[in-house]
């Protein structure tokens, strides 16, 4: 019992020191002053009431539906990761194509603006992608989110449960 608290306690502790230092190089690299941090702690406060409300039974979810919509939102993420990935060895040289771009939007969204930030920190999408990237990222994208929506829409086999017989 007590390597489990200790495991436990661990895993919150590496978590806390992870997300300290995630804020930290993110109020760092802006240079903005306080807002990265306002942002920051309006979110973990958002976090703290949503738990609790769920806690306390206020608010109900529908975990299938729940885990559902963040399983989808999760495979875009981890695409904007590949295509992420491929970008950087394009940059080392390990992959070509690093200045043959795919779409240049960086005329409608500005690269240094808030929302450009955003949609880089969050899906990892750019204003000007090269042709492998956003390759890289349209096949993840169209082959992993086909196979979960197949997952996801097949019907589950009902459970069926045996029939107890009592003797009179």
């Amino acid at each position: 019992m007590g390597a489990l608290v200790v495991v436990a306690f661990l895993a919150v502790a590496r978590e806390g020191i992870e997300t300290a230092l995630f804020l930290w190089a993110a109020v760092r690299s802006t240079g903005s002053g306080t807002t990265p941090l306002l942002g920051a702690l309006l979110g973990i406060a958002t976090a703290v009431a949503l738990g609790y409300l769920i806690y306390k039974g206020a608010l109900r979810l529908n975990l299938g539906t729940f885990f559902t919509w963040t399983g989808a939102a999760l495979i875009v993420v981890a695409a904007g990761v590949l295509a992420y990935g491929i970008h950087d060895l394009q940059e080392a040289g390990v992959l070509p194509g690093l200045n043959t771009l795919a779409f240049d939007v960086s005329d409608t969204i500005a690269p240094g603006t808030w929302y450009a930030t955003l949609l880089k920190g969050t899906i990892n999408f750019t204003p000007a992608m090269s042709v492998l990237s956003a390759i890289g990222w349209l096949a993840y994208v169209s082959i992993v989110m086909t196979l979960f929506i197949l997952k996801v829409r097949t019907p589950k086999p009902a459970r069926t449960t045996p029939v107890k017989e009592y003797a009179a």
